[in-house]
C-alpha cells in the first residue's frame, strides 16, 4: 500500500444526554493508505458509523464533543472551518450512506442531484455537469442513463438507488470513499453486484475505501485490512488474512463463528455470542467484552487491555504496527482457547 491518506489518532466522541455521558467512540486510531480498502466491522452500536461520520464532520449535535486528530493529506480535519470542510466533503472525501431513499432528495431528479454536487465543487456549466451525471450513471450500471437521469428516486428500485448513491459519491473523483453498510437492505444477488461494482470502481478511480459493515462475508470479499470494533473501541486490527486465519480476540472469534462455512462438516447450529453489548453510558473499568467472553478472568474486569501487537507486548506506542489486538490472554492461552472454540463449533 502507499502512504497513509487518512490518519485517525486517539479519536473520542461523547454525547451529553439527560441520562449521562455516552462514550460512543473511545480512543480509536487507524490509518487508511492510498488505494486501500479498510473494512470496519462490529455489531450495531459499536461505533463504526459514528467514527466515520466524525471524520467527515457530519455530526452537528450541539451536545457532541470531539477530541483527537483526523489527518487527511497533512491537514487536521477537526480544526478546519465549516466552509473549508464543506470543500473537502464530496470533492476529497465522499460517503455512500446506508439508506439511499432517505439520503436522496425525493423531490429532485437524480441527475440534478448529481450535477448539483459537481457544480458545487467544479467550475463547469450545467450542460457539462449533466453530461457527467449521465456518464456516471452508465458507469455504475444504470440502463438507459440518458432517460433515467431525469427520473426521481422513487422510480428506482433499492439496488438502483444504491447505484445512484455510488454515482453521486464518485461524481468528483474523491480520494477516499466511505461506504456505510452499502448492501444491508439488498438481496444477495444485488449485494454481490454492488460489491463487484465497488471493487471495479476502486480499480478505475484509484480511491481508497472504508467499508463499514457487520457482515464478515462482505469484508472477506472486498477488504485488504480489517478493524474490529466493540463498544466504541478497536479490539483487533490486521490484514484480511490475519483476521480470518489467525484471529486473536475472542470477540473476533465470535463474529467468525457466526458465519456458516462450506469447507468443513455441517455444524449442528451456528455459534452465537451470548449476552448483549454494554451500555455506552456506563462502560466497565476493564474489558467491555468481559461479561460475554468465555475466556475471561479476574484481570479482565479491572484493567482495560491496550491495543497492541503480540510482537511488541512491552510497547506503549499509541499506533504500533502489525496485527493488533486488545486482550489480556497470552499467545499460548489464545491458541488453546481458539482450538477449543473451533472444536466446539464442529460438534
Amino acid at each position: 500500500m502507499g502512504e497513509p491518506l487518512l490518519e485517525v489518532r486517539d479519536l473520542h466522541v461523547t454525547f451529553h444526554t439527560e441520562d449521562g455521558v455516552v462514550r460512543a467512540v473511545n480512543g480509536v486510531s487507524f490509518d487508511v493508505s492510498e488505494g486501500e480498502t479498510l473494512g470496519i466491522v462490529g455489531e450495531s452500536g459499536s461505533g463504526k458509523s459514528v467514527t466515520m461520520m466524525s471524520v467527515m464532520r457530519l455530526i452537528l449535535d450541539p451536545n457532541a464533543q470531539f477530541t483527537g486528530e483526523v489527518i487527511y493529506k497533512g491537514r487536521d480535519l477537526m480544526k478546519l472551518s465549516k466552509r473549508t470542510i464543506r470543500e473537502v466533503r464530496g470533492a476529497e472525501i465522499a460517503m455512500i450512506f446506508q439508506d439511499p431513499m432517505t439520503s436522496l432528495n425525493p423531490v429532485y431528479r437524480v441527475g440534478w442531484q448529481i450535477a448539483e454536487q459537481i457544480r458545487a465543487h467544479e467550475q463547469v456549466s450545467a450542460h457539462a455537469a449533466r453530461v457527467r451525471a449521465i456518464e456516471l450513471l452508465a458507469s455504475v450500471g444504470i440502463p438507459n442513463p440518458e432517460q433515467r437521469v431525469d427520473d426521481y428516486p422513487h422510480q428506482f428500485s433499492g439496488g438502483m438507488r444504491q447505484r445512484v448513491m455510488i454515482a453521486l459519491a464518485l461524481s468528483c473523483s474523491p480520494s477516499l470513499l466511505i461506504a456505510d453498510e452499502p448492501t444491508t437492505a439488498l438481496d444477495v444477488t444485488i449485494q454481490a453486484q454492488i460489491l463487484r461494482l465497488i471493487k471495479k470502481l476502486r480499480e478505475e478511480f484509484g480511491s481508497a475505501i472504508v467499508l463499514i459493515t457487520h457482515d464478515m462475508g462482505v469484508v472477506a470479499d472486498v477488504a485488504d485490512r480489517v478493524a474490529v470494533m466493540y463498544a466504541g473501541r478497536l479490539v483487533e486490527q490486521g490484514t484480511k488474512h490475519e483476521i480470518f486465519n489467525d484471529p486473536q480476540h475472542p470477540y473476533t472469534w465470535g463474529l467468525l463463528g457466526s458465519i456458516a462455512r462450506l469447507d468443513g462438516p455441517r455444524p449442528r447450529r451456528l455459534a452465537t455470542i451470548p449476552g448483549t453489548p454494554p451500555s455506552l453510558l456506563s462502560l466497565p473499568d476493564g474489558c467491555a467484552f468481559a461479561q460475554r467472553c468465555a475466556c475471561r478472568f479476574e484481570r479482565c474486569f479491572t484493567e482495560l487491555p491496550p491495543l497492541l501487537s503480540r510482537d511488541t507486548l512491552l510497547s506503549r506506542d499509541p499506533m504500533p504496527n502489525g496485527h493488533l489486538d486488545a486482550c489480556h490472554l497470552t499467545s499460548a492461552e489464545k491458541r488453546a482457547h481458539r482450538a477449543a472454540s473451533l472444536a466446539k463449533e464442529r460438534t
